[in-house]
Formats: C-alpha cells, sequence, structure tokens
C-alpha cells in the first residue's frame, strides 16, 4: 500500500526574541519532531556521555517547549578546532547529506571567526560553539528539517538585543563580533532589550538554511510551533516557527557570478568548487570555452543569493588568478515539488515528483535511499533506479 503524501512544507521563524540552536530544537519539537527519533540520530555522532530533555515552559504566557542537553561529564566538553569536528561529522553515521550540512554550517563559523582574529579557518579553536551542546544544535536542526520534510525555510529580520555580553574572548557589545560577521547582509534591530538574542549557533544554523529575510511571506498555515529560551526577559523569549505552504509563487531572482580564467593549475579548480559549496552557494560549476587567440581557459560558474555574494567573490579572489568577476541577477523558475514515500520490494522509498500547473512533468527516486539500497542489498544502484522506477506508474 502507498502511503498518502505531504505537500511541499515551508516554514516562517518569526525571530521577535531573537534566535538560538536550543530554541530551534525547541520549536521543531513543537511543531512535532519526534524526540526519541532525534535521540536515535544524534546516538550516530559518537559524542559522549549526555542526555537530551525536552519540556513544556510558560514564557510570559505562551506555553512553549525547552529543549535541554545534559552532561554528565565536562571532559567532553572541550575546545575543538574545525578539522577536529569535521572528524566528528566524518565518522558518524548519519547520511552524507546531514553530515554536509552539519560541516557547511561549522565551516559558516570557523570563517566568521578567522576573519574576526585574522587567522587561518584551520588555526580556530572552537569555544562555546565546539562543546557538545552546540554540535547537537547544530545536528539536532538539520536532521529535524529533514525530518519534517520542510522544503523552505524564510525567516523575518532578526531582533538580536544589545548591550554586552561575556564570554570566552571578553566582554564584548551584542552582538558578538562571530555573531555580527555572519550576519552581514541580513535585516537586523533590536528593540533595547538588554540581552544577546541571537547566539552564533543560531546565526549560523538559520543564514545556511533560510532563503529570505524579511515579512512573512503569503502562507497557508498548518502549524505553529514554539521554542522557549533560557531568558526572562521583558517580552516572551520563545521563537515562532509557522509551517505550511506558501501561496503566492512568484519567479525567484538569483545572483550570477561569473569569470574566464586562463592562467590557472587546473588541479585548484576541484578546490575552489568545493569551497564555494561549502560556504553557501547554490550551485558552482566549471566550462570548458575558448579566449581570445584560441585560448583554452575555464569559466567558473556561480550561483548565490544576494546575502552570499560579497563572500563568494573573495572566496574566487582568494583562490583563483581572476583579475575580476561577472555579476548579474536571473530570474529563476520552478516546477511545483513534493515528496511522495512509495513501497517497493525494497521498502519504502521517496521520489521527488514535480508538476506543471499541476500536471506531473518528472518522477524521480530520491538518491540516498536508492543508494542506501544498493549497498544493502549488493545490487547495482542502476537496477535499483530500473525497480522504484516501475512502481512510479501510479503517480
Amino acid at each position: 500500500m502507498i502511503p498518502k503524501s505531504s505537500k511541499m512544507k515551508s516554514a516562517y521563524f518569526d525571530c521577535f526574541s531573537g534566535i538560538s540552536g536550543d530554541m530551534i530544537i525547541g520549536a521543531l519539537i513543537d511543531l512535532g519532531l519526534d524526540l526519541n527519533y532525534l535521540k536515535n540520530e544524534l546516538k550516530k555522532l559518537n559524542l559522549g556521555n549526555y542526555e537530551i530533555e525536552s519540556e513544556k515552559i510558560m514564557k510570559k504566557g505562551i506555553d512553549a517547549t525547552k529543549f535541554n542537553v545534559i552532561e554528565k561529564s565536562r571532559r567532553h566538553n572541550k575546545e575543538r578546532n574545525l578539522s577536529e569536528i569535521r572528524e566528528i561529522v566524518d565518522s558518524s553515521r548519519l547520511s552524507n547529506g546531514i553530515k554536509n550540512t552539519i560541516k557547511k554550517i561549522f565551516n559558516k563559523i570557523a570563517v566568521a571567526e578567522a576573519k574576526i582574529h585574522n587567522k587561518s579557518i584551520d588555526k580556530i579553536h572552537f569555544h562555546e560553539v565546539g562543546a557538545v551542546d552546540a554540535i547537537i544544535d547544530i545536528a539536532g536542526a538539520a536532521i529535524g528539517f529533514k525530518k519534517l520534510g520542510i522544503n523552505s525555510i524564510y525567516c523575518s529580520k532578526l531582533n538580536v538585543g544589545t548591550g554586552f555580553v561575556e564570554f570566552s574572548h571578553g566582554k564584548w557589545p551584542v552582538p558578538a563580533p562571530a555573531t555580527a560577521e555572519i550576519l552581514k547582509s541580513v535585516p537586523i534591530y533590536h528593540n533595547n532589550i538588554e540581552a544577546e538574542l541571537v547566539t552564533p549557533t543560531g546565526a549560523a544554523i538559520i543564514t545556511n538554511f533560510a532563503s529570505k529575510f524579511g515579512e512573512m511571506p503569503s502562507m497557508k498555515v498548518e502549524k505553529i510551533g514554539y521554542g522557549a529560551g533560557s531568558k526572562e526577559l521583558e517580552q516572551p523569549n520563545v521563537l515562532r516557527v509557522f509551517i505550511g505552504e506558501i501561496e503566492n509563487k512568484e519567479n525567484e531572482t538569483i545572483n550570477v557570478i561569473e569569470t574566464n580564467i586562463d592562467n590557472m593549475n587546473p588541479e585548484i579548480y576541484p578546490y575552489v568548487v568545493d569551497r564555494l559549496m561549502e560556504s553557501g552557494a547554490l550551485d558552482a560549476y566549471l566550462t570548458n570555452i575558448i579566449m581570445k587567440k584560441g585560448r583554452p581557459a575555464i569559466k567558473i560558474t556561480v550561483l548565490a543569493e544576494n546575502k552570499d555574494v560579497d563572500k563568494l567573490c573573495n572566496i574566487i579572489f582568494d583562490e583563483t588568478t581572476t583579475l575580476g568577476v561577472r555579476i548579474f541577477t536571473a530570474e529563476k523558475r520552478k516546477l511545483d515539488r513534493e515528496i511522495k514515500t512509495i513501497n517497493t520490494k525494497y521498502g519504502n522509498v521517496r521520489v521527488k515528483v514535480s508538476k506543471l500547473n499541476g500536471k506531473i512533468q518528472n518522477t524521480m527516486p530520491e538518491y540516498e535511499d536508492c543508494a542506501r539500497i544498493a549497498k544493502l542489498k549488493r545490487i547495482p544502484l542502476k537496477r535499483v533506479y530500473e525497480d522504484v522506477g516501475k512502481n512510479n506508474l501510479w503517480i
């Protein structure tokens, strides 16, 4: 029997009291993320002796979910550098998609810290952000968004708070330096609440996932979740998240960054593409071209959101021999898409279905599901695709 599918889900994060990692996880649990499922997935990280729990609490009359990480031994709460974080993630049993998301978020934090302290990202040691609870918050967000089937995320402008905050480097104004660096190109404000309302972890997570910041889009709301923060403020210290269907399907605008290079070691190109993708590029690819006087060259093309253009241009300038880049906007039109789970002889497999004006255009099994089956059954991947494709006749 084929289970009934759900429609594409979008989420809107209302950050009127800021955002942090634990508030994000609390809101996802409030929206229906099963805590036991989250625990089992997080165990795949082998982080050590800790527990996670959630509880319902009241914040200025609002019923919200508080997410807590309890460490049984502080020896695990040490400083870690980026390579140690990557090793923890790569050695885990999480899916490759989740692993890449976690590493991308930590890389974002490392880039911000490196710029502040004038160091390379490999020399950066995470303090608060390298602790077990921060790793769990980042991994938990990636796991939760995927489990809840949230396909697109929008976010309000961020209330960062004001005043000063004390952390491992001393006392600094709010937002803290790393947070401020991460939030470049993101609309921020404060309403005179003297507190750090946006943490580096919260900033890194939401800027990684959110495609737009600003007013709430027209949405048919299905659920609302509240994630509780740790502070007692004049206003409710909660993160409000709406889940539903975005009703206005206007064409999206993206930025295209291009440059032609004819004088660089070709071994460098794959590294450049990896760095661009890890730093927020929507896509990055290489094209063989012929320039003037018949000289062969490579064109680097990067697709980017507004908030990432400066950062991605700087990577191109740092890592390549180019003297300049071209930047222009392009209109992006997308087919309506939804994920359906079908029952095959191998078990449940997710299938992406794209539609135009309600009519099915394409169906494609999810690669990760098919690859997992191919490895488990020790059969060719192409056979799994063929067998799953037969089940698409019902769509």
